[in-house]
């Protein structure tokens, strides 16, 4: 006797199992398989009867809710861009990429309703907006929408993408942008699950996704979306804490999650009583990426919840390897081995592919197909060599072919798993009369992995001292996101430049790491 093989893809789970607990909100309401479904085809006849054709984008600044999933399902079923928007931006920020992405629609909810009003006021040409959880000033509630429209599956339906925009040296956003596949959602959706397969979760299995990172940020709705298509139940969490998520895992059982390593270290900061209170032996595979985990916090963490700590190394553009935790204990600080479809090599400054323990850029190069970063060709061209793309990581490749990382060619700052760019907040800090020069870097911060630090050259009749760094600060309140503002601003009487201009950014940042195993 056959077993049939489950249904994979998130429409053929509603349709064979509509009873299926595809959700879990963040008020732990369950929501079935089917009831998504309609709310998603009820979005998709709505936004079509505002105009919207395939290749339009619809942003979202939402909390983790059942409307990001929603909006997701509803975009994967009718070949539109959903664009999510990190709500830690202010309104400027929140324009530009609003604009940048030429978004038919925005999507707010009320909990972020100041930044959002200030990012439509900023519009020439505003797209539809709709509000989420409350009123906001001028906004449509999101209700009206599906309010009338069938909740049957829309005709002609063509598999949409996720379009999310990852900041540059440059300061700006930029959105990273693939083809559309011009294929079905029912045929594109089962390949969906495909980063969750690679570490052995299969379809259904009891497995239990817990959603406690924001979903605006690439790979988490990239885990969350492909857990909906394997069948499993995601768990949302609005608010990360460590005692919830533990709580939420023996109250339902997970399974599997996408972490960073700050959620490790704020995890193993609790009370032993409190960490033996909960039972965590549900838990399979707890994948961690966006930041360097320290090889302690991790050997912790397994020792704590058992080898179920895997890891991975991408990017939004593309990616990559991974490491399971029985590997990674052979080879600690290895971000693992090229996936199947895969290559990673490592090339010096001329392009020149290197040897075994050589450091140079890692390249990576994905068999799935290319991306372009949105309206900029030549950052695109830039970040590639041949069929291979960097996002400017060094490190080696070890005599076995696993990868381990050293450190970051770019500047960019990774705190708490967001990734900062200090070109962007210099850009700011440098419009005050009171600044004549910048530099913005990251250093060490035992929660956060690293922080923001400014150091300053002060403008001429300006003295630098305490009460010129809080003035600064609070002037960067309504410019910059919280977490892009620099914690702590020093003072030097003059930046370190060479002729041309170039920062000499390395003279500043390294003696505030001295003593650490690791630069990034």
């Amino acid at each position: 006797m056959t077993t049939e093989a489950p249904p994979l893809g998130f429409w053929a789970i509603a349709s064979a199992r509509p009873d299926h607990v595809a959700l879990i909100d963040v008020d732990e309401t369950p929501v079935s398989a089917a009831a998504l479904e309609r709310d998603a085809n009820q979005l998709v006849h709505g936004l079509r009867a505002i105009g919207l054709q395939p290749g339009d984008a619809v942003a979202m600044l939402l909390p983790n809710s059942r409307e990001v999933f929603e909006l997701y399902l509803a975009v994967l079923q009718a070949g539109f861009y959903l664009v999510p928007i990190n709500w830690h931006l202010v309104g400027p920020e929140i324009a530009y990429i609003v604009r940048d992405c030429e978004a038919k629609v925005l999507v707010a909810h009320a909990r972020f309703g100041d930044a959002a009003r200030a990012a439509v006021d900023e519009l020439a040409d505003p797209p539809a907006w709709y509000a989420v959880g409350g009123e906001i000033a001028g906004f449509q509630p999101y209700t009206e929408l599906k309010s009338g429209q069938p909740t049957t599956p829309p005709p002609d339906r063509t598999a949409g993408l996720v379009m999310n925009y990852t900041s540059g040296t440059t300061g700006h956003p930029k959105g990273i942008r693939r083809p559309l596949p011009g294929v079905s959602p029912d045929a594109a959706a089962p390949g969906l699950g495909g980063m969750l397969l690679l570490f052995g979760l299969g379809a259904f299995d009891d497995n239990v996704h817990i959603v406690g990172s924001p979903l605006y940020h690439t790979a988490v709705l990239v885990f969350a979306g492909g857990a909906l298509h394997l069948g499993h139940t995601a768990a949302v969490m609005d608010k990360w804490t460590p005692e919830d998520m533990l709580r939420l895992i023996e109250k339902h059982r997970v399974t599997n999650s996408h972490m960073v390593p700050t959620q490790f270290h704020r995890l193993l900061q609790l009370p032993d009583d409190i960490k033996s209170r909960y039972d965590v032996s549900s838990l399979r595979h707890m994948i961690h990426a966006a930041a360097p985990c320290p090889v302690e916090i991790k050997q912790r963490m397994i020792e704590w919840w058992g080898p179920v700590i895997d890891e991975y190394y991408a990017a939004s553009e593309g990616g990559g390897t991974l490491v399971r935790a029985d590997e990674w204990l052979t080879k600690p600080g290895t971000v693992g081995y090229p996936w199947p479809i895969s290559e990673v090599v490592v090339l010096d400054d001329d392009g020149k592919e290197l040897g075994p323990n050589e450091t140079g850029t890692v390249y990576m190069h994905m068999g799935t197909g290319d991306f372009e970063y949105f309206k900029d060709r030549d950052k695109t061209e830039r970040s590639r060599h041949g069929k291979f793309f960097t996002v400017g990581d060094i490190g080696y490749l070890d005599d076995d072919g696993w990868l381990f990382l050293c450190d970051r060619k770019a500047d960019m700052i990774i705190s708490g798993g967001a990734n900062i760019y200090p070109a962007e907040i210099e850009s700011v800090l440098l419009t005050h009369p009171a600044v004549g020069d910048v530099a913005v870097f990251g250093i060490p911060h035992d929660d956060w992995g690293e922080e923001v630090k400014a150091v300053i050259e002060p403008a001429p009749g300006y003295v630098g001292d305490d009460e010129l760094a809080a003035e600064l600060l609070a002037w960067s309140a309504d410019k910059l996101a919280k977490y892009k503002t620099p914690r702590t601003i020093d003072f030097i009487d003059e930046i370190p430049r060479d002729p041309n201009g170039k920062l000499y950014k390395r003279r500043l940042r390294d003696p505030y790491w001295e003593g650490r195993e690791r630069q990034i």
